[in-house]
């Protein structure tokens, strides 16, 4: 099985992109910015983008709907693209996947389409890669050219951050950049929005230079221990703590959606860590295997212990389901206070 790395993808975007495929993995930033990059070097003229960008979202999906999308050939141009976001390929029943692998099967006769299929953070089972690939993404392999979407970090995130700052108008030193990072996390979705967030507030002052004193007056401190609480309140089904939780982040002003995607991570987290710690596994193990970090591995074995997988499996169900519904509709905090009153 062929798996390449985000940075092949765009090589392959630079030459002319053909055939289908599937981005999974934890960077959802970077599966975004890709697929719109694609988009565009595909479908450049938006006059004929009704005919040759066709996009699907996971509340219309089916396998008929992706089949009638990839069969009307494209419009004055030799290629059209078919993208399908949000899917969780994850959860689908058997024999929904056996109706998608006969949708992908059509894929070859129909030669004109350049499809994507986006899977979000955490709703594709890889597998331990690269040795052993889960069964489905080798499955899917056969269809479509999977690319892995790791994270970002260390000094190419940093860099990113530099280069955010500059396209927004101003400059940040390295060292101010590595702060933000350690500040807010390495979410590129949170770094995106502090960066614009900080340079209209650095241009509005006078100034055309990022200081850490800036970032600690106007960014927001990484959210990880907040979700970490709202998450565990979440399965646990304590309606009060979840709320109380819930409080602090708006409070902050935090994003809802960042809220729902980093509550769902911590959750899929916990499932994953259970799953170890039901086969034995020491929080160094589960550490090593999961490649965490040694003191986060050891909280996060602690949150599981009495917790049945059944009541996280469920918990997971409904953060997805909340989170989608957040990306769908402008709901705002409603949605995650809904999941909260699910409980």
């Amino acid at each position: 099985m062929n798996i390449i790395k985000e940075d092949a993808f765009r090589r392959e975007l630079k030459k002319g992109l053909s055939g289908g495929f599937l981005f999974f993995g934890d960077e959802d930033y970077m599966k975004s910015f890709d697929l719109r990059a694609a988009r565009e070097a595909v479908c450049p003229d938006e006059t004929f983008a009704v005919f040759n960008d066709i996009r699907i979202d996971a509340l219309g999906y089916s396998a008929g709907a992706l089949l009638d999308a990839l069969i009307p050939p494209p419009m004055m141009t030799d290629k059209k693209i078919v993208t399908v976001s949000g899917l969780n390929i994850g959860g689908l029943r058997q024999g929904e996947l056996s109706e998608l692998y006969e949708a992908l099967g059509e894929l070859e006769k129909y030669d004109y389409n350049v499809l994507v299929i986006s899977v979000p953070a955490g709703q594709l089972d890889a597998g331990n890669l690269p040795k052993k690939p889960s069964a489905l993404l080798t499955k899917l392999s056969e269809y479509l050219t999977p690319v892995h979407f790791e994270p970002v970090s260390g000094a190419r995130l940093t860099s990113w951050v530099g280069k955010h700052f500059e396209h927004n108008g101003v400059t940040a030193t390295p060292d101010v950049c590595a702060e933000l990072v350690r500040f807010c996390g390495r979410s590129m979705f949170t770094l995106s929005a502090e960066t614009e967030k900080l340079a209209y507030y650095v241009l509005w002052n006078g100034r055309r230079e990022v200081t850490v004193e800036d970032i600690k007056n106007v960014s927001i401190a990484e959210i990880s221990s907040d979700t970490f609480a709202l998450a565990n309140s979440i399965v646990d089904g304590r309606y009060e703590d979840a709320m109380r939780a819930l409080e602090v982040m708006k409070f902050r002003r935090v994003d809802p959606i960042m809220i729902m995607s980093e509550v769902s991570r911590v959750v899929c987290d916990l499932v994953s860590v259970k799953a170890l710690c039901d086969e034995g596994m020491s929080p160094q193990g589960v550490s090593a295997a999961l490649k965490m970090n040694e003191y986060k591995a050891k909280i996060y074995v602690g949150g599981v212990v009495g917790k049945p997988m059944g009541k996280l499996m469920r918990a997971l169900e409904l953060c997805s389901e909340a989170d989608l519904a957040l990306k769908q509709s402008p709901q705002g905090y409603t949605a995650i206070e809904r999941l909260i009153c699910s409980l």
